[in-house]
């Protein structure tokens, strides 16, 4: 038998995934960056998140969960994770911003009860810029705002 696609379940079985997806995300940060995070009032301007790095997820639970970020807060990131100086991280910091999302992806999926092997994540992709447009055939969404070292990040979780 065929498990059913948790995406299909009633809103109600989905409320606390907000709040799964905001702790997901803040053991990823102590964990691998040593770095708390605070859950911001207001979502950011848009224009400053140039970087967003995705993770495509598949089988009982389909969508798309997204980290958006600045470029001097991927720097930032990658300076932790890598010991290295903020002013010289290059490609790292794309790496690092991928591998986060990727990290909290699958904290994520863990902690939601029978779902763990039952979704595959796709391989982190990061756009580079401002200038784009993002359009998904979402039925459901899930977003968090947070402040880290006092520069925004934005957390979402797109489901088909």
């Amino acid at each position: 038998m065929i498990p059913p696609r948790i995406a299909s379940s009633p809103a109600s079985a989905r409320e606390c995934w907000a709040a799964t997806l905001q702790l997901a995300m803040r053991e990823v940060f102590e964990l691998m960056l040593a770095s708390p995070l605070e859950i911001a009032a207001d979502p950011p301007a848009e224009d400053i998140l140039d970087i967003t790095a995705m993770v495509g997820l598949a089988g009982q639970l389909c969508g798309v969960l997204s980290v958006r970020c600045s470029r001097k807060t991927a720097a930032r990131m990658a300076s932790r994770m890598l010991d290295i100086d903020p002013e010289k991280a290059g490609p790292e910091m794309w790496d690092a911003v991928g591998e986060i999302c990727n990290m909290v992806a699958g904290n994520f999926k863990n902690k939601i009860g029978g779902l763990g092997d039952g979704c595959l994540l796709s391989v982190p992709t990061v756009i580079a810029g401002g200038d784009y447009s993002v359009h998904s055939l979402v039925n459901d969404q899930v977003r968090a705002v947070f402040l880290f070292e006092g520069e925004p990040l934005l957390l979402s979780l797109d489901i088909h």
